[in-house]
């Protein structure tokens, strides 16, 4: 492309000059012959009224008199009636120019210039022409060479830019040109590159929640298969049985708030719903692995609660918080209900250390974490409770105190 652009930046010069430069040297070769014959015809007349004043003074006329009337190149002769002509200058040779002029006693005046002189002009000024000509060459190759750099290099930037995009690099490099249409490219692609760094973000942020979310309902419902594998008793195997089909619903349900999350984050689903049969179920689910750990896990508080949220994704932030207490905590872990205005509370507590001081409320955030885990689970957990337009919060580091906030639904009814 750069070649096209000087070629063609050339071209357009090369016929600029060819046009004009041509016309100038025709003008310029007519206005220097026209100067010359006027010079020539200036000089007779001058001459033919000096020998008219002399003729009619009775002076004499000689070639010495009238060497310094006219140019030293230049060649007189005078003719008068009685006399003999008088010469003045050397006859040129080759072609001439003249002039001739009569004056009033008879006599003609004849005055000649040689066409070299005026060939010699003429070629001095095409010398000139041709110069001009080769300096506004060399000028249009620097300039068109400046300019197919300006052009081009963008260009070549701008495709380096898209294939980083398509080899997966979706960093936006927010780089201008000063040149409107090729600014509007570049917007295009960071605008591009900001969407497919979003839409990679969402893929990572999604996998790594179905990661984490699916881990928990997969190894309870492993636990329940293994406690079948493990009986004979027909009445044990039908009611386990019954619990793993309803952690398989659990399970399908996780799977599409994931999917619906990952779309919109803030896309909640909520409903009114009973939360003493959410809690139940939880500590049903985690019971056999706080057995396996030597732990309890018991339940305190009001019941009779409804609140207003997604069945399923409520279920997912009490398995969270469950974990989190299983994994990093130590003692009984307490689930416990109450009720403050005119919202539901679900607090979670351990006898374990608690979260470090250092991190507080930053305990929410992704990858962080207090010990050796993902930091996601908190982070998940709080995200689908802010998507009901419930919260969750710490509510005490030591011992530690994870409290969820849902709307109270109206229909809440008293045992």
């Amino acid at each position: 492309m750069r070649r096209r652009l000087i070629n063609s930046t050339l071209a357009v010069v090369l016929v600029v000059i060819a046009v004009f430069g041509i016309s100038l040297v025709i003008v310029e070769t007519r206005t220097i012959e026209n100067s010359a014959r006027e010079s020539v015809g200036s000089e007779a007349v001058r001459l033919v009224s000096i020998v008219d004043s002399r003729l009619l003074g009775g002076e004499r006329i000689s070639p010495e008199v009238l060497r310094n009337q006219i140019t030293p190149d230049r060649y007189a002769r005078i003719e008068m009636p009685g006399r003999a002509p008088v010469e003045v200058g050397e006859r040129p040779e080759g072609d001439a120019i003249e002039a001739k002029e009569r004056g009033e006693e008879g006599e003609t005046v004849t005055v000649q210039a040689s066409s070299s002189t005026v060939t010699e002009e003429i070629g001095r000024t095409l010398l000139i022409i041709l110069a001009v000509a080769l300096l506004a060459v060399v000028a249009a190759v620097l300039l068109a060479v400046r300019q197919s750099h300006r052009l081009t290099a963008p260009l070549t930037d701008l495709a380096e830019t898209a294939e980083r995009l398509g080899s997966g690099d979706p960093r936006p490099r927010h780089r201008r040109y000063g040149v409107p249409e090729l600014d509007r490219v570049a917007d295009v692609l960071d605008a591009s590159a900001e969407r497919i760094g979003r839409m990679l973000t969402a893929e990572r942020r999604l996998a790594a929640d179905a990661s984490h979310q699916l881990r928990t309902p997969l190894t309870a419902l492993t636990m329940r298969l293994e406690e079948i594998t493990a009986t004979d008793d027909l009445a044990t195997v039908k009611d386990e049985a019954t619990i793993a089909l309803g952690q398989v619903e659990r399970l399908t349900d996780v799977v599409q708030r994931l999917l619906t999350n990952s779309r919109d984050p803030h896309a909640g689903s909520a409903v009114g719903f009973d939360l003493d049969e959410v809690v139940k179920q939880q500590i049903e689910e985690w019971r056999p692995a706080y057995r396996s750990a030597g732990r309890i896990i018991v339940r305190s508080g009001k019941k009779g609660l409804r609140a207003v949220g997604t069945p399923g994704a409520v279920a997912q932030v009490l398995a969270a918080l469950i974990e989190n207490s299983l994994m990093h905590g130590a003692g009984p872990v307490a689930i416990r209900t109450r009720v403050t205005g005119n919202q539901v509370v679900v607090e979670v507590t351990d006898e374990g250390p608690g979260v470090p001081p250092d991190l507080g409320a930053r305990v929410f955030e992704r990858t962080v974490s207090g010990r050796s885990s993902t930091g996601l689970g908190l982070a998940v957990a709080r995200d689908l409770a802010e998507a009901d337009g419930g919260r969750l919060e710490l509510l005490q580091q030591h011992p530690p105190v994870f409290a969820l906030f849902l709307s109270r639904d109206g229909g809440t009814s008293q045992r």
